[in-house]
């Protein structure tokens, strides 16, 4: 990748009242099981942009799409080829409107929508959130480099990006990612950040340790990304056995925590396949402690994931590996924020006996302003801007 691509978080400042997008549409067949998607459309509702959705719900019950069966992803497909022809009729009938807005998963739904785009003549951002061809080949390694799959998703990545007049991932480091990986202009590309949703996630009070041993928490799709195998090493350590770890979470890397708890005895560690979303908060309460990412990707060090978000805005201390994505974030010093080095379990641990030490704190919720939907929301503005300026909803 060229060292002269520099993208960087845009300044919201001139957003706001004298923002000219006043209506988007929500189109196509995305996954609402993800809280980036409602994030950005919470955010833009409660700034007083309204939100026009046409959305076909085709994803309910895959949350790890990687992990879904043939059969299952077959299913899908039809399904989404069977609503294209309802989802366009609903657009070419919806109210004058400033942009529309493709949100994840849509490097297909870009593609079909396009010309319906330019009959309209609307300009589209398709949220890429996360690279198909980076997270199956690149990240996870399901798929063989260079393989007949490899190439597919590539050459759909690549059209799809084109394909859209602005196309959004989640931090600045991502995004100059995916310019190198596509060979995309750097104006076609923008960085709006993923954040949590408050509601979901409010203020917790500390919790009370009374001397007792430090809760760590970790949640997630239990993929390569996350680093699961550091995270079993630091747990399982000596210096490890005098916390209790609370694991949450199935995957792809499901059967290498089997294999590691079964092996020794591990009482200090609990694991659940599965907690509602709802239920986070609950888990979240009862740690000291979360765990974010310790992956050695070049996706790893690309991303701040929800749940980093998520357990900062719920009053939390973390830890969660060293990265530009993550410094860009919140830039530091970062009290209750701790930063370590990827893959490594003594730095892990590390960072955990430093924030034990400080008393668990909670990260300034003014340092997490730009993480909540309507400071998001307002720098999705800004990127849309230059799009819709000279084009008004009511030229229709």
């Amino acid at each position: 990748m060229s060292d002269t691509v520099v993208i960087t978080a845009s300044d919201h400042s001139d957003t706001g009242a004298e923002a000219p997008v006043r209506r988007v549409v929500f189109w196509g067949t995305y996954d609402l099981g993800k809280p980036r998607t409602r994030i950005l459309r919470d955010g833009l509702r409660e700034i007083g942009v309204e939100v026009v959705e046409i959305h076909a719900n085709v994803w309910a019950g895959h949350e790890d799409k990687s992990q879904a069966k043939r059969g299952a992803l077959l299913s899908v497909a039809i399904r989404v080829l069977l609503a294209y022809p309802a989802l366009i009729w609903r657009y070419l009938r919806a109210p004058a409107h400033d942009a529309v807005i493709i949100p994840y998963l849509g490097q297909l739904d870009v593609l079909v929508f396009r010309p319906f785009a330019w009959l309209r003549r609307r300009p589209v951002a398709w949220d890429m959130f996360i690279s198909l061809y980076d997270t199956v080949v690149c990240d996870r390694r399901l798929a063989r480099p260079g393989g007949v799959i490899a190439r597919a998703l590539r050459a759909l990545e690549w059209c799809a990006c084109r394909a859209a007049d602005k196309v959004l991932l989640d931090t600045p480091a991502h995004a100059r990612r995916i310019v190198g990986l596509f060979g995309l202009s750097e104006d076609r590309i923008c960085a709006v950040p993923v954040g949590a949703e408050p509601d979901a996630f409010a203020r917790l009070p500390a919790r009370e340790r009374d001397g007792g041993p430090v809760r760590v928490l970790f949640y997630g799709q239990l993929i390569p990304l996350h680093g699961v195998g550091t995270i079993l090493e630091a747990a399982l350590s000596e210096r490890g056995r005098k916390h209790q770890w609370h694991l949450i979470g199935s995957g792809q890397e499901r059967a290498r925590v089997e294999a590691a708890l079964a092996d020794v005895q591990a009482t200090h560690i609990t694991w659940e396949k599965w907690c509602p979303y709802e239920a986070l908060t609950d888990a979240i309460a009862q740690s000291d402690v979360c765990l974010g990412i310790f992956g050695a990707s070049d996706k790893a060090a690309s991303v701040v994931p929800n749940k980093v978000y998520q357990a900062l805005l719920a009053g939390r201390s973390v830890v969660t590996r060293r990265s530009a994505a993550m410094e860009e974030a919140i830039s530091p010093p970062h009290p209750g924020l701790v930063l370590v080095e990827h893959s490594d379990p003594e730095a892990l641990l590390d960072g955990i006996d430093a924030l034990a030490a400080e008393g668990c704190p909670a990260l300034s919720e003014d340092r997490l302003r730009t993480a909540t939907p309507a400071e998001i929301a307002h720098r999705l503005l800004t990127e849309l801007k230059p799009l819709t300026e000279g084009n008004p909803a009511h030229a229709e």
